[in-house]
């Protein structure tokens, strides 16, 4: 009796045991891994651009089978980051300032303006005067800027002033012109300010605007304002360089169209189609991620043409996708028009950007491809919008550059799921149904025994 106890009791500790024994996150449940180089050994937070053998190696649609471990096979902090995309900074080109009288600022249209401009407009000497020949005051309650020499559009007017010991709060009206006789309103309210509390400072010198105008006319409303000292217009700033990466994939015919197999678990977010003569068709593009779930829309039906051939050939624009997809298949279906031979399908992407913190020993490490394990998403993009609130919006952690040899660990086998855990409630209800009933039993049969060996009377 005391053994079925205690085989009972060892079925009820070593269940959950069992039960509870996971897959570890180590390098070990891998496809590979390629060796980080850091740029700079303490900055704490790094970003690794992720290249197209990474994307090819990932299994999870949304790559969380991408890990960085340091040398202790430890997994580190990470999570997928936009840190490229800030607004690159706005470039400041400065204005002339031309100083106008105070009677220009209630009669505008009466006011004379002789200037003596160069060929390309900008203006060299500015006299201003009342009808009649009289000079006009030179009290500085409306100032002439000459934009002549922007090659852009304006966004933005900022204006700086001599430090004034009483606070600054004045209402603008900025007009616009491109002969220097007829003017348009640009803004008819605009708000600075620089006003002071102890330590504290508020400063509003920046002035939104659209404008093309050759030149402008900012005038005095209310308030008090001291002389303007440099005005600067703000130009939008260079654009970025399209990052778009693009797989070409050669199709199986179907039924219904064409089928491609995307060899990785790229983000995309554009399509198009390529042919080897001149062609004109309407597309539609659909994808699905396994061979039995049903097809999703992405795009079309778009016009895809190719007139002539080389360098000077006419093509159409590619599609942008409303959201990008990782599916593994793709599909073409011809919605007007036929296609001489079997169009290739291409497909554009944009690398995206991981961002982890460094933790323990180097050298660090990024593995990909795995079935059995996941990495824990840390708040990182959070991290990066504080950092850049704190240090400026171009901030960026540091550089990490894979290598180009990747190290083989588990290869395919870690593409195999792991083993279904065991449901150890299950396990362990089940062993108390059989524990109690051995128990029942052994009760029973030690009942039967007492009564045989009562002797007769």
């Amino acid at each position: 009796m005391r053994s079925v106890v205690r085989g009972i009791g060892c079925w009820c500790w070593f269940v959950p045991a069992v039960a509870l024994a996971a897959v570890a996150n180590r390098p070990a449940e891998y496809v590979r891994q390629w060796p980080l180089q850091l740029d700079g050994a303490d900055a704490g937070a790094y970003r690794v651009h992720l290249d197209e053998a990474v994307y090819r190696t990932a299994h999870s649609p949304t790559l969380a089978d991408v890990q960085p471990f340091n040398a202790q096979g430890q997994p580190l902090p990470a999570a997928l980051a936009e840190v490229d995309a800030a607004v690159p900074a706005a470039e400041l080109q400065p204005l002339p300032v031309f100083v106008l009288p105070a009677e220009g600022t209630a009669r505008a249209g009466d006011l004379e303006l002789i200037a003596e401009r160069d060929a390309d407009g900008r203006i060299r000497r500015l006299q201003a005067r009342e009808p009649g020949g009289a000079p006009a005051s030179a009290t500085p309650r409306a100032w002439l800027l000459d934009a002549s020499a922007l090659r852009a559009p304006m966004q933005a007017l900022r204006l700086e002033w001599d430090a004034a010991a009483a606070p600054v709060q004045a209402e603008l009206r900025v007009e616009g012109s491109e002969d220097l006789r007829d003017w348009y309103l640009l803004d008819p309210h605009a708000a600075v300010m620089d006003l002071g509390n102890g330590a504290q400072r508020l400063q509003q010198r920046r002035i939104v605007l659209d404008s093309h105008a050759r030149y402008l006319r900012v005038q005095l409303l209310s308030g008090s304002l001291p002389p303007l000292r440099v005005a600067r217009a703000e130009l939008p700033g260079p654009l970025r360089p399209d990052a778009t990466r693009w797989l070409g994939l050669d199709g199986q015919p179907q039924e219904r169209g064409y089928v491609y197999t995307l060899p990785g678990r790229f983000p995309v977010g554009q399509v198009d189609v390529e042919a080897a003569d001149n062609q004109a068709t309407r597309w539609i593009v659909q994808s699905r991620d396994s061979e039995d779930a049903p097809w999703v829309k992405r795009a079309g039906p778009w016009l895809a043409f190719q007139l002539g051939a080389g360098p000077a050939a006419q093509r159409s624009a590619p599609q942008a996708l409303a959201v990008p997809s990782r599916d593994r298949y793709w599909r073409l279906i011809p919605d007007s028009g036929e296609a001489a031979a079997m169009p290739r399908l291409r497909l554009g992407y944009r690398p995206e950007t991981l961002v982890f913190i460094a933790q323990g020993a180097a050298p660090y490490t990024l593995a990909a491809g795995s079935a059995r394990v996941h990495r824990a998403e840390a708040p990182l993009s959070q991290l990066v919008a504080t950092l850049r609130r704190a240090r400026g919006p171009d901030w960026q952690p540091a550089r990490a550059t894979l290598s180009a040899q990747a190290q083989v660990l588990a290869g395919e086998a870690a593409l195999e799921p792991a083993p279904r855990p065991i449901d150890w409630k299950t396990w362990l209800l089940w062993a108390l149904l059989v524990g109690g009933a051995l128990l029942v039993a052994g009760f029973a049969l030690t009942l039967l025994r007492g009564r045989g060996a009562t002797p007769a009377a």
